[in-house]
């Protein structure tokens, strides 16, 4: 890759739609949270938590979200990441960001409320537009290994803030034994109340939990989703009804879905004419960004400018913006695209 391919990557706007806000957190911030809070972590210095972020296995990484959560007992540790989020954005010139939040991990841990989480986020919100020209919406998720009956208080949650930062409701964490089936109800509740269902699926279970995904919450969008691979039904009825799939690549190295990154299905689901976009997923956890995703793909699939542009236009059109919005996004990116060349 030539430093003139690199800075157009890193120069030209982004939209990124799969990335979790307690996911996000960076080393520095997780241990000025812990002694903000009297938490005791297996690290106390900034070298020794980097190393530990490194990821191991799925129980791991699993294990240090759920710290980082322990670490968030007031407003304004919220507020904080929040703020660090879209500053980490902002660098990397992704204007627009559709962000997972599971604000019941925090609810448990630390017993802080849903609204005075919800509050902090969008107090947070407001700073990025203002000060740094950015937008986030926010797609809070139910983690799958909770209860059915939690996951109803969490739809309820949805309901009561849907249209005050947050846009769609998700489904988060382990797949495996935890299908959408298991929150049939919460589903039904907030597709009744009009709030788009966004789910990960097809990640670490295969494509039964598309299927899932699909026929149980209407999912717009498919978190992940690389396991279609494995379904030729699958694949043509994504193709036919052009549902995004939030691609993570780094995420699904790490996760051993695919021994590396040159056997990642990716290739193969753009040669189908899936609608595909391009994500970080939890960032300092997998070593990664938006901006370093699209630059695998320059080095490892050959990439071309007009590759690269399509898919950052393919995640402006597969956001919840509304249609006016999407159009003057797309706009203006095209715009940027052709004065950065």
């Amino acid at each position: 890759m030539g430093k003139d391919d690199q800075k157009f990557i890193t120069r030209i706007p982004k939209v990124e739609l799969h990335v979790h806000l307690e996911g996000s957190v960076q080393p520095q911030t997780l241990l000025a949270l812990a002694r903000r809070n009297s938490v005791s972590l297996r690290y106390d210095t900034i070298s020794g938590l980097r190393k530990w972020y490194s990821f191991r296995d799925f129980n791991h990484f699993l294990n240090i979200y759920l710290t980082i959560s322990s670490c968030l007992r007031r407003a304004e540790d919220i507020e904080l990441i929040t703020r660090e989020f879209l500053i980490g954005q902002a660098a990397q010139n992704i204007v627009y960001s559709e962000v997972t939040f599971t604000p019941y991990n925090q609810y448990v841990t630390s017993g802080l409320g849903f609204h005075e989480q919800m509050d902090a986020v969008n107090r947070g919100r407001a700073w990025g537009e203002k000060e740094l020209g950015i937008r986030m919406g926010v797609i809070m998720d139910i983690p799958r290994h909770i209860t059915s009956e939690n996951g109803d208080l969490i739809a309820k949650w949805a309901i009561e803030r849907f249209g005050d930062g947050i846009i769609a409701f998700g489904l988060g964490g382990p797949e495996i034994g935890n299908p959408p089936e298991k929150f049939r109800d919460a589903f039904d509740r907030v597709r009744a109340a009009g709030i788009p269902c966004i789910l990960h699926a097809g990640e670490t279970e295969g494509p039964s939990s598309i299927w899932s995904a699909i026929r149980i919450a209407g999912s717009r969008r498919i978190g992940h989703g690389v396991r279609a691979i494995e379904d030729r039904k699958l694949m043509e009825y994504l193709r036919d009804r052009q549902i995004p799939l939030e691609v993570c690549p780094t995420s699904n190295i790490c996760l051993k879905i695919f021994p590396s990154m040159e056997k990642h299905c990716l290739p193969q689901l753009m040669e189908s004419g899936l609608y595909v976009t391009i994500n970080s997923d939890d960032p300092p956890m997998f070593n990664t960004t938006l901006t370093k995703e699209l630059m695998i793909g320059w080095k490892t699939w050959n990439w071309d400018r007009t590759t690269i542009e399509h898919l950052v236009l393919n995640a402006v059109n597969a956001t919840l913006l509304p249609e006016k919005g999407k159009k003057e996004l797309q706009e203006n990116f095209i715009q940027q695209f052709e004065q950065i060349r």
